[in-house]
């Protein structure tokens, strides 16, 4: 009997915690034309923007507009970040169907990022939640910095464990873990996703990582194994997150979606047309990505490629 087929869905981050941690500050225009090529490659779930304060992340600072623009797909889940009550009702009254928000798992970090302790961030989230349904608005709540805090040091799994116990109560569409600043091995990222399935078996698991320290696709391998069901990626590796220190270069889409394609794993995306975004984003940024796929090419067409050529 052959072994069931596995699938899991790919969120492209790009957009927002892509570009909001790079040095350019993208056009509205090519803010669309990012969204859009990636829609055209078969992503159904994208981070467009965040609604946060245009002096601390002045790469976000046209968000309104973003969702004006965007593609009208009624196939298509677009995201934006909030931190807060007002980063909120920004999202509600520019019309966006689903929010995110982020609640760190280490207080200092917490406090640098949002402005306010872990507990005060839980309790926004609960009253966003709240107000997201009333609204009619999808809502998602992800525990960032949940391997490591680049203050406190290691995060424990009860800590983990008890701020998702907290912020269920607002009942996310997901449960999002994230490793923020790229500490976290695979082992960390089983024992974190069994122990989360175990105590809410029906709720979709989501899982964030950075690759900072090489080991971001390892952990989503493992994410994957361990029963996630949709994982972030960012086109061509850039980003990261602007108030870590060193937290640099979410998964690149590229590289994962070959790491999935050749094991057999479905995602509805497409490779080729991946890379050649990552190629667009390259040339809009004027430099290169850290994704590797797109330097070393797609194998075995790239062998094709030389044997022809020969």
């Amino acid at each position: 009997m052959n072994p069931p087929a596995r699938r899991i869905s790919i969120i492209e981050v790009g957009p927002r915690d892509g570009l909001q941690s790079e040095p350019e500050i993208l056009s509205t225009e090519a803010k669309i034309e990012f969204i859009r090529r990636a829609i055209d490659a078969g992503v159904r779930a994208l981070e467009v923007t965040s609604f946060v304060h245009p002096k601390r992340v002045p790469q976000m600072a046209d968000a309104e507009a973003v969702i004006a623009a965007l593609p009208k797909r009624s196939d298509v889940r677009y995201i934006g970040l909030v931190l807060n009550r007002k980063g909120f009702e920004r999202a509600r009254d520019a019309g966006l169907g689903e929010i995110g928000m982020a609640v760190v798992a280490s207080d200092t970090y917490n406090q640098r990022n949002q402005g306010v302790p872990t507990s005060e961030s839980v309790k926004a989230w609960l009253d966003i939640a709240r107000e997201a349904r009333a609204a009619g608005m999808r809502a998602n709540v992800m525990i960032s910095s949940a391997f490591g805090c680049p203050f406190e040091g290691d995060v424990p799994l009860g800590r983990v464990l008890d701020l998702a116990e907290q912020v269920m109560v607002g009942e996310p569409v997901e449960l999002g873990i994230a490793d923020s600043i790229g500490v976290g091995v695979p082992a960390q990222v089983t024992a974190m996703i069994g122990a989360i399935r175990e105590r809410w078996p029906g709720v979709p698991v989501r899982c964030h990582f950075h690759n900072t320290r090489n080991t971001g696709l390892a952990n989503a391998q493992a994410a994957l194994d361990a029963g996630a069901t949709s994982l972030d990626a960012s086109i061509g590796g850039i980003g990261g997150c602007p108030f870590a220190p060193a937290a640099t270069c979410n998964i690149p889409t590229d590289d994962l979606l070959y790491l999935l394609d050749r094991s057999g794993v479905t995602t509805g995306v497409s490779l080729e047309k991946i890379v050649e975004t990552s190629l667009w984003l390259q040339q809009q940024l004027g430099r290169s990505t850290p994704a590797m796929l797109p330097k070393a090419g797609i194998f075995p067409k790239v062998a094709e490629q030389l044997r022809t050529a020969s």
